[in-house]
C-alpha cells in the first residue's frame, strides 16, 4: 500500500470524493477487456488538468507508478496495473469543449465517449469517422492512446489522421500543448504523433483537437457470399482496382459464419468460405453506382451469392450476421480475441495459416477483420478453466503473430503492444527503432513511473511501487 503521506497528497490535491481506497472499489479499475488483473493503491479521479499535474507531481517526486485509464475496454492488457500504485481515470473529465464547424475541429477531454462525440458532431452535419468496435464505450483517450481503428480506417485511416493538436501532462507534472488547430502544421518535430499510440507511456492526454469531415448523405451496402477466403480478397482487390475506395470491408471466414448461424439464422450458409460486406457511401446517385461496381466485382471474382442495399433498414440487415459475432463467440465459450496486419495478398495465407495451426493444436479458432487494410481478428475459442488446453491457447497465440510477421504483417493493427504481446515486440520491431523507442521512453520518463511494464520487456527505471 501507499504510505500515508502519499495518500494524504493525493487527498489534498484531488478531493476525498474522488480518491477511492476501498479493496471493492479498487478491484473494478483492476482489469479490461482482456483476462489479466492486478490491483492498484489507490484509483484518483481529477477533474482538471491541473488536478492530472498535480497527481504527476505527487507520483514524480514519491517515484509512485501511474497508470492512466479510461472505460477500460482495452484488449491488450494496457490499463492492467501491474506494479500497484496509482489508476488515474480520466473518465470525469469528459466535456466536448467544442465543435467548430467553421475550422471543423473538435476540442475534446479524454473523458468524452467516442459515440458521444459522434452524435454531437453528427447534429452540425459533420463526422468523425474512427470508429473502434468498442464506440459505444470506449473513450477518446483510450482511443489516442491505442491510435484506435475500426471498419471505417480503408476509407478514412485511423486515429492519429484526426489529431490535430493534443495536451500532455508529463510524467513530471509539466503541462504541454502540441500542433494546434491547423490542418497543416510542421514546425518542429511531431510530437502529436509521438503520443498518439503510445499506451500512455510517455504522457497524459488531457485534452485533443480533432479533425471533423462533412457527414456523407447516403450509404450502401453489399453482402457476397464466397466458396473461399481466396475469393472474397480477390473481389476486395477488384473493387480498388475500379477506382471504388470502399467505405468498409469486413470479411468473416467459414468457422465465423457457423458461430453466428448457430445463435441464430442470419440467412448466411454455414457451409461457405468466406462473407465479404462492403459498404460504400456518397450521394444517391453515387450509392447506386459504387454498388453496381461493388456487386459486379464480387461476382467477377466468383461470388455464389450477392445481396445489395441502399436503404438503411435494409442495410442493417445484411450486417446482423456481422455484429452478432461477439455475442455468438460468447455463447460458444471463453475466447482470447488476438488482432494482427498482413498485407492484403498475404491474406488467404494467413487464414490458411491460422486453422492449420488450429486443428494442429486441437482448437477452434474463428477470423474475422477489416480484410481491406488487412487487419485480421483471429478469435481462439477455449475453456480458462483448463490449464492444459490454456498452454494450447498461448501456443496458439505465438504461431499466429509468428505467421503474421513472416508474411511481412505485424502482431498488431489497432489493439495496441500493452502486456499481452510484449514478449513479441522485438520480432515486430527494427532493433535499432526499438532501442531509439527506450531512448525516448528513458528521456520523457526517466523515473520509469508512467505505465511501468507496458509494451517493453524492459523495466528501464524500476519505480518504487509503495511510493516513498
Amino acid at each position: 500500500m501507499l504510505q500515508h503521506s502519499v495518500m494524504d497528497a493525493l487527498l489534498a490535491a484531488i478531493g476525498s470524493d474522488h480518491v477511492l481506497t476501498s479493496r471493492l472499489e479498487r478491484v473494478t479499475y483492476s482489469y479490461d477487456a482482456t483476462w489479466l488483473e492486478a490491483l492498484p493503491d489507490v484509483v484518483v479521479l481529477p477533474r482538471t488538468t491541473a488536478e492530472v499535474a498535480a497527481v504527476m507531481q505527487i507520483a514524480s517526486r514519491t517515484r509512485t507508478p501511474v497508470v492512466p485509464r479510461g472505460a477500460g475496454t482495452g484488449l491488450s492488457g494496457g490499463t492492467i496495473p501491474l506494479m500497484g500504485g496509482i489508476v488515474l481515470s480520466l473518465t470525469r473529465m469528459k466535456k466536448i469543449i467544442e465543435i467548430d464547424p467553421e475550422d471543423s475541429v473538435a476540442v475534446v477531454q479524454p473523458g468524452v465517449v467516442n459515440m458521444e462525440l459522434q452524435r454531437a458532431a453528427q447534429r452540425l452535419g459533420l463526422f468523425f469517422p474512427p470508429d473502434p468496435a468498442s464506440w459505444e464505450t470506449a473513450t477518446i483517450g483510450g482511443n489516442l492512446a491505442e491510435n484506435a481503428g475500426g471498419p471505417r480506417c480503408l476509407k478514412y485511416g485511423v486515429m492519429k489522421d484526426y489529431v490535430l493538436g493534443l495536451e500532455v501532462v508529463l510524467p513530471d507534472g509539466q503541462i504541454m500543448r502540441t500542433g494546434g488547430r491547423t490542418i497543416k502544421n510542421v514546425a518542429g518535430y511531431d510530437l502529436t504523433g509521438l503520443f498518439v499510440g503510445s499506451e500512455g507511456t510517455l504522457g497524459v492526454i488531457t485534452e485533443a483537437i480533432l479533425k471533423l469531415l462533412p457527414q456523407p448523405p447516403h450509404r450502401g451496402t453489399v453482402l457476397a457470399i464466397f466458396e473461399t477466403v481466396d475469393g472474397a480478397c480477390a473481389a476486395v482487390n477488384r473493387v480498388l482496382g475500379s477506382g471504388v475506395l470502399p467505405l468498409t470491408t469486413e470479411l468473416m471466414d467459414n468457422h465465423t459464419i457457423q458461430a453466428v448461424q448457430h445463435t441464430r439464422d442470419y440467412g448466411l450458409p454455414s457451409d461457405a468460405g468466406a462473407v465479404l460486406l462492403i459498404d460504400v457511401e456518397g450521394s444517391e446517385e453515387a450509392i447506386r453506382y459504387e454498388s453496381g461496381v461493388v456487386a459486379e466485382a464480387c461476382r467477377s471474382a466468383g461470388a455464389l451469392n450477392v445481396r445489395s442495399a441502399t436503404d438503411p433498414a435494409q442495410s442493417a440487415l445484411l450486417w446482423a450476421g456481422r455484429r452478432a459475432v461477439s455475442a455468438s463467440l460468447a455463447n460458444i465459450g471463453d475466447k482470447l480475441g488476438e488482432d494482427i496486419a498482413v498485407p492484403r495478398s498475404q491474406i488467404p495465407a494467413m487464414v490458411r495459416r491460422v486453422h492449420e495451426a488450429s486443428e494442429r493444436l486441437g482448437l477452434r479458432t474463428v477470423v474475422f477483420g477489416h480484410i481491406g487494410d488487412g487487419n485480421l481478428h483471429p478469435n481462439i475459442i477455449c475453456d480458462r478453466s483448463n490449464a492444459e488446453e490454456m498452454e494450447r491457447v498461448e501456443a496458439l497465440a505465438a504461431e499466429i503473430f509468428d505467421a503474421a510477421l513472416s508474411l511481412g504483417g505485424t502482431i498488431t493493427g489497432e489493439h495496441g503492444v500493452g502486456i499481452s504481446k510484449r514478449p513479441f515486440i522485438r520480432k515486430a520491431l527494427d532493433p535499432v527503432a526499438y532501442q531509439q523507442m527506450l531512448t525516448m521512453k528513458c528521456l520523457l520518463d526517466p523515473l520509469g513511473i508512467l505505465n511501468p511494464g507496458k509494451i517493453f520487456e524492459e523495466t528501464i527505471f524500476q519505480p518504487t511501487p509503495t511510493g516513498s
